[in-house]
């Protein structure tokens, strides 16, 4: 199937955007929000060219059937997905938004990213290769890379709105949103995860890590929000072809990542732009885990 263009900016006529992130734009439209997933693709905190064809209406729909498949273990966000059930302000620009859109609720976002770790890797093996501990947990000796963790760990982080997100302890989570929140903030992360984990296994897919985001709605029930379990917020690995001991190819944008190491980057921007390969590997990465994952094609 050939990808139609990268759609890397969105121009809403009769909307304010509120937000343009390093993948999404963000409308208002009265009292909820619009989400808009572009093809833009991001590494080392860097905005890179050219996008990547359909990631936006892939992360987009692989949102949309986790927080279907977690609504019985948390609430999210999500208002609707169905461009025709917008308002007629959203309609108006149904072509660029269809499959790459999600009305949602206001939430005022905590700002701590819960991530969740189920094996030893990326910046998590790193620091227990360095310290041998992860994010304030003490692990055995000996472990590893790519080892499973059990139990999985909650290891959290900073948002940082420039510049790297930072891993803190728990400690330090109850320092900035409280004991109670921060609590129900690492039951809720570590329930989804559980939930994931059982879903992608019986789908011959390892879940080794992923980030979530959390709000409070307007009655102050902590919701989940932003993206869920895609590509570019976990990792996934094909079960099959799984061996600790070693890195492991990931469904993510990690071909991007080590194309970049190669090309000599020192990751001070500008980034170099991807080659025509990378791109459309990228595309065939993130189509193939949508597929396994859901049952579907985009």
């Amino acid at each position: 199937m050939t990808a139609a263009p990268a759609v890397t900016e969105t121009h809403l006529d009769g909307l304010r955007l509120v937000h343009r992130g390093k993948v999404r734009d963000v409308y208002e439209v009265g009292e909820a929000l619009l989400i808009v997933a572009t093809d833009r693709v991001s590494a080392y905190d860097s905005v890179l060219t050219p996008g990547i064809p359909e990631k936006g209406r892939i992360l987009t729909s692989m949102s949309a059937f986790w927080f279907d498949v977690l609504a019985d273990v948390v609430p999210n966000h999500v208002l609707t997905t169905d461009v025709d059930a917008m308002p007629p302000s959203v309609r108006r620009h149904a072509d660029v938004l269809r499959g790459r859109s999600m009305l949602c609720r206001r939430l005022t976002m905590f700002p701590v990213e819960c991530v969740v770790r189920g094996y030893l890797t990326g910046s998590g093996w790193k620091d227990y290769k360095r310290t041998g501990m992860v994010s304030g947990h003490r692990l055995p000796a000996g472990l590893l890379e790519c080892g499973k963790l059990t139990p999985p760990l909650y290891t959290p982080s900073t948002k940082a709105a420039v510049g790297h997100d930072e891993t803190i302890d728990f400690a330090q989570t109850e320092r900035i949103v409280g004991a109670e929140a921060a609590a129900r903030l690492r039951d809720l992360t570590l329930a989804v995860f559980r939930r994931a984990t059982e879903v992608a296994e019986a789908r011959g897919i390892l879940l080794a890590d992923t980030k979530l985001e959390f709000g409070r709605d307007a009655s102050g029930t902590i919701v989940l929000g932003d993206e869920v379990l895609t590509p570019d917020s976990s990792r996934f690995w094909d079960a099959r072809r799984y061996a600790p001991g070693r890195g492991q190819d990931s469904y993510d944008k990690q071909r991007i990542r080590d194309w970049l190491d190669r090309a000599g980057w020192d990751h001070n921007p500008p980034p170099p732009p991807l080659p025509a390969d990378v791109v459309a590997t990228t595309t065939a990465t993130y189509r193939e885990i949508h597929r396994r994952l859901t049952g579907k094609d985009v």
